[in-house]
């Protein structure tokens, strides 16, 4: 299956939308610290519900720590608003970790050197950005429906 890693969320009610997607759906989910609040916060356990309960998910309190948890064979894929492979476009495998950044800013650029692909999600060029929930939604689906016969 695949996998989502979230760099550094700051919105908790992003992160635990995502919690919730992860359960849903079947895939583990890392939050790689250091995060924009606590995953004891209400609003984190409110988004997620009883779904945080339910979900595959592993906290990280660093990328290197992170890092050091991945067993081959495995893909890292960055989240990016521009310069990447259109997400229809990208063949997914088992064991891809899709990487989202941060809802301020992405993904920092010595995280994005470390993926060894990059995907988007074309947008009207009027549009800066979508949010981090609904681009982690799209994408893993995406890559869900490739790999589920």
């Amino acid at each position: 299956m695949i996998r989502l890693a979230l760099f550094q969320p700051e919105i908790p009610y992003n992160a635990g939308t995502l919690v919730r997607l992860a359960a849903c759906m079947g895939f583990q989910i890392d939050i790689i610290g250091p995060c924009g609040f606590l995953l004891s916060e209400k609003h984190f356990r409110r988004a997620g519900m009883d779904y945080v309960k339910l979900a595959d998910l592993n906290y990280h309190d660093s990328y290197e720590e992170f890092s050091l948890s991945l067993t081959p064979p495995y893909r890292l894929i960055a989240m990016v608003a521009q310069h990447g492979t259109t997400y229809t476009q990208f063949k997914y495998n088992v064991g891809d970790i899709l990487m989202a950044g941060t809802e301020s800013v992405g993904l920092p650029a010595n995280i994005i050197s470390k993926c060894g692909f990059a995907v988007t999600i074309p947008m009207q060029n009027s549009a800066r950005s979508l949010n981090l929930a609904i681009v982690s939604a799209i994408i893993s689906s995406e890559a869900l429906r490739q790999l589920r016969v």
